[in-house]
């Protein structure tokens, strides 16, 4: 048997565990009917899931025992498994974080996505650019997910729309889909630690109504023949479509659809069998919108309310709004989702015809309470006029839910007084609310760094601390203790030749372990600023070039570490990922300058490789403009794991700063209530840059990283600088002469990492998850007897 097998046989016998613990919580939340959550994403980046669930179930030990018994080793094979690839970013691990919570805190939840075929794109870096293949990662099939073929819903697209009067003479309709296809549930188990709670995932796939037309078959029209299964299929074949074109704006618009009409065809399904009356669903059910993807279902759930339950539109609508909450995570105006009326009106014409009576009574009730103010009705209508009118999905979904929260104090404040300023004022501020994101600690500190895990566990006296991470403030007492701080940061020098054989067995490349390692990893996006972090690359390795060989002995080395994917049709956060390999290919093979800076960018980021990357970090960028970034999560495991930040006062990294202290972590740059003004400064006078970005700039242009007209267009969007590099990178660069100065003095170091990381407590999704419970679900935990 080979460790692909070993991994595979392991994985079954796990997941009957699994299975065991699922069956007995489902048993018992059916007994006891109790309020029920369900988080609706679009994406759930869950990584591997064979570590996790041993850890979550207690039974590592006796694994690996029985694995040792017959000639294997676990931890050589624990790798054979694929992340599932079911995100793209922050948003889908922040899924996957909270159904570890959910689980972990007994609350009777599901979570609802879709089973894509195909993940997000493997990216592999030819010739320096980023070229995309497809992640078929169900190659060799999925060992956790169950097929229930008995849990299947039809979903109808197109079609028409009848009108007719019932027995009463009220005005009814009807929706006569004229395209159906099947929606298959896949079930995933997510397994809570330290309980028998074992809640699930339920992803959907996309079946045609008929598998295959043997007329045109038999009449020699092969491709004909199977052209409807192959249409049906494509909906949940592939994460996102690219929807820079009409073809994959209609993909992406089924996918969304197709999603919330099977979820709630489950949910209502569930509902149903206590044969409650309608009035009571908001009371058995809490559904939570992650970000606009799902607002569809708002409008799904009014029509089958209206058309299939034949209630009154208000009672309908009061139903809807207490049923849905809405998280926002983002207040970027290109990031809000907008569809056009022409493409939902062909795709769903019923659903568009709801939007438009939604629209229409809101209005009418802003009309009221601010009459004669058109200005006012045309910023909070739904829709957006124009040629043609557009849908905007955010207005659809705070108007259709009784919370909206956003996910950090700067980003929920933000989303008050920007976005739905006009909203707040409408419906008052207690509808807008913060939930400040979290992690799990379970796999963000025990999965993915066992030393670190074990030496708190030690120090702490049990592993309590993992369902109660305000606990790890005790450490805190141990951060001047010498032979702590020796213990502690030989964790961290583990995990640094942990990474470094990674990168030396996947690049082939030896870095120093002993020198300050400088992490960026994240989604590549001119916001986030890998450009100015690359920029201030090339100012270290000039600064290095101009100093005598004595000089450099006084510096602190550094590995600079990026990863993250460019989105495949974004073509400046391509070209940054071109600049950072063609400087890395200069500074790398340069021998006077290599012992002091190294340059490595990590392919293909996932979740798994975060888990190596995340927990051997010294300082990790968060470097966002200020007012850009919602909350960030992965600035949170890097502290969890002992690294401190590097960052802009945006997103969490204000609420880390509270609860390190000043003195732990490293702060620079403009501050939000500046930004707008900077920016209308610069769109009246020429730009100049800063006298160091400047000489780097002139350094590029001089084909010193290659032919510079390929950065042309990069360099381009300096002169506009509307995420203020220019204005920011002086006080980066400043700050990063702070970080080696404090790296320098080892035990001061040594206090900064333990003290940071015994700070976290605030930031465990378990704290998250508790105040969506208690502030917006009102949800209570079941525990299973």
């Amino acid at each position: 048997m080979d460790n692909f097998a070993a991994y595979q046989a392991t994985a079954y016998s796990v997941r009957d565990r699994l299975i065991d613990n699922w069956n007995s919580t489902q048993q018992y939340h059916s007994s006891k009917d109790p309020k029920r959550v369900y988080y609706l994403s679009l994406e759930f980046l869950i990584g591997r899931t064979l570590d996790n669930a041993l850890l979550n179930l207690n039974v590592k030990p006796n694994y690996q025992k029985a694995l040792t018994d017959v000639g294997f080793r676990l931890e050589d094979f624990i790798h054979e498994e694929v992340d599932a690839a079911l995100g793209n970013g922050g948003l889908g691990r922040l899924a996957a974080c909270f159904m570890d919570s959910l689980a972990t805190l007994d609350y009777p939840a599901w979570g609802y996505g879709i089973r894509y075929t195909y993940g997000i794109f493997q990216q592999k870096i030819v010739d320096g650019y980023q070229t995309e293949y497809p992640d078929y990662w169900l190659t060799f099939g999925n060992p956790w997910e169950i097929e229930r073929l008995d849990v299947t819903y039809e979903v109808n697209f197109r079609g028409y729309v009848e009108k007719y009067t019932d027995d009463e003479g009220v005005d009814r309709y009807t929706w006569e889909g004229g395209e159906k296809v099947v929606a298959v549930a896949y079930d995933y188990p997510i397994p809570g630690f330290g309980t028998k709670n074992c809640i699930n995932i339920r992803l959907w796939s996309s079946k045609p109504k008929r598998e295959f037309d043997f007329a045109q078959f038999n009449e020699g029209n092969y491709d004909k023949s199977v052209e409807e299964q192959k249409a049906a299929e494509n909906i949940t074949s592939v994460l996102y479509p690219n929807d820079n074109h009409l073809v994959g704006k209609v993909l992406r618009l089924k996918q969304q659809f197709f999603f919330v009409c099977a979820t709630l065809q489950d949910v209502i399904r569930r509902f149903k069998k206590a044969a409650r009356p309608w009035s009571e669903f908001p009371e058995q059910v809490a559904i939570q919108l992650n970000d606009t993807h799902p607002t569809l279902g708002i409008v799904e759930l009014q029509r089958i309310l209206v058309d299939e339950e034949n209630l009154s539109w208000d009672e309908a609508w009061d139903i809807v709004t207490k049923t849905y909450s809405y998280t926002n995570h983002t207040v970027l105006p290109e990031a809000l989702e907008k569809w056009s009326v022409p493409l939902i009106q062909d795709l769903l014409p019923r659903h568009m015809m709801i939007i438009f009576d939604i629209n229409l009574f809101f209005l009418q009730e802003v009309e009221k309470k601010f009459p004669n103010d058109r200005d006012k009705l045309r910023r909070m209508s739904i829709i957006q006029e124009g040629n043609p009118q557009y849908v905007r999905m955010a207005h659809l979904a705070a108007i259709g839910s009784h919370k909206v929260n956003g996910v950090a104090e700067l980003h929920s404040e933000l989303v008050r007084t920007t976005i739905f300023s006009d909203f707040v004022e409408f419906y008052g501020a207690e509808k807008f609310t913060n939930v400040t994101n979290g992690v799990t600690p379970r796999r963000w500190l025990h999965q993915a760094n066992p030393w670190l895990s074990d030496l708190i566990t030690q120090k702490l006296g049990g592993t309590q601390w993992l369902k109660d991470l305000s606990q790890l403030s005790k450490i805190k007492a141990y951060a001047t203790d010498a032979a702590f701080q020796k213990a502690w940061m030989e964790t961290k020098h583990k995990n640094k030749v942990r990474l470094a054989e990674y990168i030396k067995q996947t690049l082939g490349i030896s870095v120093n372990t002993e020198a300050l390692f400088d992490v960026q990893c994240k989604r590549l996006h001119e916001y986030k600023r890998q450009f100015m972090n690359i920029l201030g690359v090339i100012h270290r390795y000039e600064r290095l070039k101009s100093l005598s060989a004595a000089e450099r002995q006084k510096i602190v080395p550094h590995v600079v570490i990026f990863s993250g994917k460019a989105a495949p049709g974004y073509y400046i956060a391509k070209l940054i990922i071109k600049l950072i390999n063609n400087v890395a290919e200069v500074i790398n093979q340069d021998p006077e300058i290599s012992p002091y800076l190294q340059l490595i960018f990590i392919p293909n980021y996932s979740v798994s490789i975060a888990e190596i990357l995340i927990p051997a970090s010294d300082i990790s960028q968060h470097i966002s403009t200020a007012g850009t970034e919602a909350s960030g999560t992965s600035n949170m495991k890097f502290v969890l794991n002992g690294g401190l930040i590097l960052g802009t006062v945006d997103g969490a990294n204000i609420e880390i700063g509270e609860e390190v202290g000043d003195e732990n972590i490293f702060f620079f740059g403009t501050l939000t209530p500046q930004v707008e003004d900077i920016r209308h400064e610069q769109m009246y006078r020429s730009l100049t840059l800063e006298p160091r970005l400047e000489k780097v700039v002139h350094s590029i242009q001089n084909n010193n990283y290659g032919d510079s007209i390929i950065f042309e267009p990069l360099l381009a969007t300096l002169r506009t600088d509307y995420y203020l590099l220019s204005k920011d990178f002086g006080p980066y660069l400043d700050s990063m002469d702070k970080v080696d100065v404090a790296f320098k003095d080892r035990a001061g170091w040594a206090k900064k990492s333990i003290t940071a990381a015994a700070s976290m407590g605030k930031f465990s999704s378990d704290r998250s998850i508790q105040e969506y419970a208690l502030r917006i679900w009102n949800a209570k935990p079941v525990t299973v007897e």
